[in-house]
C-alpha cells in the first residue's frame, strides 16, 4: 500500500465504535488529516472521487470546491452536506453489521467492478437515451449505431456511436459520453472524441452528448472541448437536461442536408 492508503487503514482502526454518530466525531475525522478523511468518507458511501465531489458541490450550492478551504470556512454547510449524502447514517451500519468470510468477497468484488458497472449503466443510459431521439427525428432505418463510419481518408474508419443516414456516408455523427469514472478514464474518453474530430469529414456535423456528470471538476478537459466546438470541429456539445435542443437541431440538420 502507498502512504495515503496506510494512513486511511490507520484512521478506519482509530474509529469508535457506536450506534450513532455526531457531527463532533465528523470533524474529529476530518481535522486529524482532511485528505485522509475524506477518503474515508467516500469509502463509507461507496463513491469515487468525482461523484463525491459532484454531489457535495451539488448540496453546498452548486459552485466553488470541496476542499479543505470550504470545510474550514463552511464548516456547518459542509457538515450538513454530508448528512444529507448519509454519511453519518452509513457509518453506524457499517461499523455496527457483523462481518464474515462471505462479506468480504462480496466487497471485494463490488469495489473491484462496481466504478465499472456503474459507468456502463451511465453509458448505456444515455445511449438509449439519445437513440430515441434519433429515432424520433430519422426514423429506425434512418441511420446506423455503434459502427465505424468513413471519414475524410476512405481508407480508414473511426467508432462512433451514431453516423447518419449510414455509416459509410455520415453527414451527422453523434458521440455519447457518460462520465464520472476515475480520471485516466475520462482522459481516454477526451482521446475517443479527438479521435472523431482528427477523422471525420471537415462537412460532417459531429454532436457530442454527456451526461454532465464531473464536467465542472474538470475544467481543463471542459476548455478542450469548448474550444473544439468553437473551432467548428464539434458542432454542439449537451447534456441529458438538453435533449429538446438535440431534437431540434437534429430536425433542422435533417433539413439541410435533405436526409
Amino acid at each position: 500500500m502507498d502512504e495515503h492508503s496506510t494512513a486511511v487503514v490507520a484512521a478506519v482502526s482509530r474509529l469508535p465504535k457506536k450506534e450513532n454518530y455526531q457531527h463532533a466525531d465528523v470533524v474529529s475525522i476530518l481535522d486529524e488529516d482532511f485528505n485522509v478523511g475524506i477518503t474515508l468518507i467516500r469509502l463509507v458511501l461507496a463513491m469515487s472521487k468525482d461523484e463525491f465531489g459532484l454531489q457535495m458541490s451539488q448540496q453546498l450550492g452548486g459552485t466553488g470546491g470541496v476542499g479543505v478551504s470550504r470545510y474550514r470556512n463552511e464548516q456547518g454547510a459542509f457538515l450538513k452536506a454530508l448528512d444529507c449524502l448519509g454519511f453519518r447514517d452509513a457509518l453506524a451500519v457499517l461499523v455496527n453489521r457483523p462481518v464474515d468470510w462471505k462479506d468480504i468477497l462480496c466487497e471485494r468484488l463490488r469495489f473491484g467492478r462496481g466504478s465499472a458497472i456503474k459507468g456502463q449503466k451511465r453509458g448505456r443510459e444515455l445511449e438509449n437515451t439519445t437513440e430515441e431521439i434519433v429515432v424520433r427525428v430519422f426514423g429506425k432505418g434512418g441511420f446506423d449505431t455503434r459502427c465505424r463510419f468513413v471519414g475524410s481518408d476512405e481508407t480508414q474508419t473511426e467508432k462512433a456511436d451514431f453516423a447518419i443516414p449510414t455509416k459509410s456516408a455520415p453527414r451527422i455523427l453523434i458521440e455519447c459520453k457518460a462520465y464520472g469514472a476515475t480520471g485516466s478514464k475520462q482522459t481516454d474518453i477526451l482521446g475517443d472524441i479527438e479521435r472523431v474530430v482528427i477523422k471525420k469529414r471537415s462537412d460532417t456535423h459531429l454532436l457530442l452528448v454527456t451526461d454532465g456528470i464531473s464536467w465542472t471538476l474538470r475544467q481543463n478537459d471542459l476548455r478542450k472541448l469548448i474550444d473544439w466546438q468553437n473551432s467548428g470541429r464539434i458542432t454542439r456539445i449537451y447534456t441529458q437536461r438538453m435533449a429538446a435542443d438535440l431534437e431540434n437541431d437534429l430536425i433542422q440538420l435533417k433539413r439541410e442536408h435533405s436526409l
